[in-house]
């Protein structure tokens, strides 16, 4: 313990307040009345998708670059991200008059690419590398190293955790009477900055991390008792897709982090949408991930003042459909078969008349393969308007005898048609 203290004993997020107090943006901590009438609590948004460059990021990101030497100013500096932290330091070189590197990986989102180049502005050189961001790091590394510049982590840092706590410094200014702090982990960058503080100036604020289910690596990292490297990873929620935590992270968090849950992908988006549809909130999937978290906490934080870290606001338009569709599967009101019909006139007329609720729609339909004497099977897509309703459709489908088989049970067959 004595030397978990001494490793950690110059991070001083009141210090890195004072350092960006002209830089970041003071976002608001808003009361959310729908979600506290919801979850019968005080619910408050931190609203971190209102920064400048729409993320908590650049707060690690400038409260490092900030403190380097002219001589390490002079050389540079790169990075890895999968948008966020890109941005920030983007902005960062941009201000302080600094040259960047900085790389993406491939399939990050077009947005985060176009705002990244806009907030260096002639300052930064975006590269795109690998599949994954721990690929994409391993390529920065080597490209810092070839070319003498400085690297500037995404999240395994004193300085980045140092300026990332001071989310939890704002917080507490703004509601005293916190009682429950929300923040969602990916890399374990805002996570370790906000419960570091947390703990050494308000030790009685419970600090709960929110992870996706596809990117577990806090949970993995705690089974292991060390950093483990998941095998698979679901990259979804980008923002906080990492496959392994921080190490000075990892240390900071099992220490100072009361509890953590995984959410699934499917119920981020489902909060995504409700946070844009009912408050005009636009969140990024990791943004949305400590609102999601609120339906698998209920008794733990009923009646309680409950802060949930929003932690950005960067998302692709062009993601839309692929949210409502995820929200859909998981909600239970999006179901797909394959079905074989009757061969005999009227067939799908009976399906739609007579298995399908008035309500329902049929938003898919293909055959998937036929001869020349007849058709095969049918790929069918179906919405529902009542998730209770399927056991209904399938017993009507056994009962007209519809030969079918349900898609969204295979996992391998699902991502083959789907």
């Amino acid at each position: 313990m004595h030397d978990y203290f001494e490793q950690f004993a110059t991070i001083d997020s009141l210090h890195a307040a004072e350092n960006l107090k002209n830089v970041v943006k003071k976002t608001s901590l808003d009361y959310n009345y729908h979600l506290s009438e919801k979850f019968d609590t005080e619910v408050y948004l931190k609203r971190e998708d209102q920064q400048i460059v729409r993320s908590y990021k650049l707060r690690g990101a400038y409260n490092k670059i900030s403190q380097l030497n002219a001589e390490q100013k002079e050389a540079g500096v790169v990075c890895a991200s999968a948008g966020n932290h890109a941005q920030g330091v983007a902005y960062s070189c941009k201000k302080l008059g600094i040259k960047g590197v900085i790389f993406m990986p491939g399939p990050s989102p077009k947005q985060k690419i176009t705002q990244t180049q806009m907030f260096g502005n002639g300052s930064i050189e975006i590269i795109l590398k690998g599949d994954t961001f721990d690929e994409c790091q391993r390529a920065a590394l080597e490209y810092a190293e070839t070319h003498n510049m400085i690297f500037i982590p995404p999240f395994n840092d004193l300085q980045i955790i140092e300026g990332q706590g001071t989310v939890a410094v704002e917080i507490m200014e703004q509601l005293p009477e916190t009682e429950v702090i929300l923040v969602p982990i990916g890399g374990g960058g805002l996570a370790a900055g906000v419960s570091f503080y947390i703990k050494k100036h308000f030790p009685h604020v419970e600090v709960i991390g929110v992870e996706p289910s596809g990117a577990g690596c806090y949970y993995a990292a705690k089974k292991h008792n060390k950093p483990y490297t998941l095998e698979k990873l679901n990259k979804f929620v980008d923002g906080a897709a990492v496959q392994t935590i921080g190490s000075l992270n990892f240390e900071i968090c099992k220490e100072r982090i009361d509890h953590s849950i995984l959410v699934p992908e499917g119920k981020v988006c489902t909060s995504l949408l409700e946070l844009y549809n009912k408050d005009a909130i636009v969140a990024e999937p990791a943004g949305a991930l400590t609102v999601a978290s609120l339906s698998y906490l209920q008794e733990r934080i009923q009646g309680k003042k409950v802060v949930c870290i929003v932690s950005g606001g960067n998302n692709d338009i062009d993601r839309m459909s692929e949210i409502k569709e995820l929200s859909l599967l998981h909600e239970g009101l999006k179901h797909y078969f394959i079905v074989r019909f009757p061969q005999r006139p009227g067939a799908l007329k009976l399906f739609v008349n007579e298995v399908l609720g008035p309500q329902d729609d049929i938003t898919r339909f293909e055959f998937i393969k036929k001869t020349q004497r007849e058709r095969g099977p049918a790929l069918v897509g179906i919405e529902l308007n009542k998730a209770e309703d399927y056991p209904e459709i399938l017993k009507k489908m056994q009962e007209l005898q519809f030969d079918y088989k349900t898609v969204n049970d295979d996992s391998s067959l699902f991502e083959y048609l789907i």
